[in-house]
């Protein structure tokens, strides 16, 4: 059983980040990011196009397909003022993010807005020569407002709404509005499942030409998807982590990938992302409660999980091997779940062996994660990026931890 992290305090995580260390727009080209290795306590620095050459021969590279919807809607009021609608996650007739998008005529959202002081009722309108656009705000639900949509043509999918109306949700610390070209930079080359409000950014800085040469270095690669919300940046405010509650966030993962993943746990798991690394973990986690309970249905980690469940644990091997066998029984070809996996400093790493990361914010819970990988060397790494001057968040650098 591992140490309980409910007792950490955030602050024990920070560490000054200059506004001018923030990178407000990506390098030309993806690959020529800097890439920072630490190596069982070592550090060199590189350049990201060099990465097939630096990881461990045989790893197994596991890539979150996800795809950032253009969630940003902006509304002009017939009085001339703006409303912003920020989709946040699908309530009606689909919660499941993958149906939701694939929705037509009508759906119900919770959303962020903004100016919702001048909103207190009624439809907006956004028209467009191809598309008109209606939303009507229901009810208050906590920090956010359920929203009907409902928009013409009416055979449309929401996902093609978005596309044609909706602007990308750039990070909040990314000091501008998003620009033509943001639609493809904030975006992985590989992304197809559409359903993030943020993208995995780890992935961003892969090429067709690293991918092809991680190929020939027989470095064998997978896909998950993480629907990426954006409770991801949501501060932690709470003095102690345990009265901090973790964004749950969809999973889904196909019955090969679970598979493909299982055969490879003898060599080196190295996700690209923190949230390729939650997926992956929480595949374990999965396991272990498809194997005490085959039967169950909605099947969900919560944030302790880890922490709180006994000495008595099966093998990885074991737990997807339970999971593959549920997935099986379903009749499905992909599991379908939903994590709030909280991994911090005590968490017992069961799956992943390294990481390839951005650098991110102070006293947040993706900086937790990376402590829980490498211990206080963090300190280390983040303070060598500082100072040779790294680009750090969404749109910066990369890491390469191998601890």
């Amino acid at each position: 059983m591992t140490d309980n992290p409910k007792n950490l305090t955030i602050q024990d995580f920070r560490y000054h980040l200059p506004d001018a260390a923030i990178a407000q727009y990506p390098l030309v080209n993806r690959d020529e990011s800097k890439l920072l290795v630490y190596h069982q306590g070592a550090l060199s620095d590189h350049i990201f196009w060099e990465i097939p050459d630096l990881l461990p021969s045989h790893s197994l590279l596991v890539f979150n397909d996800t795809k950032v919807v253009q969630a940003r809607l902006l509304f002009t009021k017939p009085t001339g003022g703006t409303i912003e609608i920020f989709c946040l996650e699908p309530v009606f007739p689909h919660t499941e993010m993958q149906q939701a998008m694939l929705q037509t005529g009508f759906c119900t959202w919770q959303c962020l807005v903004g100016n919702a002081k001048r909103w207190k009722s009624g439809t907006l309108q956004l028209r467009l020569p191809e598309v008109t656009l209606q939303a009507e705000l229901q009810e208050r639900v906590a920090d956010a407002y359920l929203i009907k949509f409902s928009w013409q043509p009416q055979n449309l999918t929401f996902a093609e709404i978005l596309e044609k109306v909706g602007k990308i949700p750039l990070p909040p610390y990314v000091n501008r509005t998003a620009e033509e070209t943001d639609k493809n930079r904030y975006q992985t080359i590989y992304a197809v499942s559409a359903g993030a409000v943020a993208a995995p950014t780890a992935g961003l800085h892969f090429t067709e030409e690293v991918l092809s040469a991680l190929t020939q270095r027989q470095i064998a690669q997978v896909k998950v998807t993480l629907h990426v919300g954006a409770g991801t940046f949501k501060p932690v405010k709470a003095s102690a982590m345990a009265d901090h509650q973790m964004h749950a966030e969809e999973i889904y993962v196909s019955a090969d990938s679970i598979h493909q993943i299982q055969t490879h746990l003898a060599a080196p798991v190295i996700p690209v992302g923190t949230t390729s690394l939650r997926t992956l973990e929480s595949l374990y986690w999965l396991g272990v409660l498809v194997a005490q309970n085959p039967e169950t249905e909605n099947l969900h980690v919560p944030q302790w999980l880890p922490y709180e469940a006994g000495a008595t644990l099966p093998t990885p091997t074991a737990a997807l091997q339970a999971l593959s066998n549920y997935v099986q029984a379903t009749q499905r070809d992909y599991l379908r779940a939903t994590t709030q996996l909280l991994i911090a400093p005590g968490y017992s790493f069961k799956i992943c062996s390294g990481l390839i990361t951005n650098f991110h914010q102070p006293e947040s819970t993706l900086l937790l994660l990376i402590s829980a990988l490498i211990g206080e060397k963090w300190r280390v790494v983040y303070e060598h990026a500082l100072q040779h001057q790294y680009r750090f968040l969404s749109y910066g650098d990369s890491s390469l931890l191998l601890p």
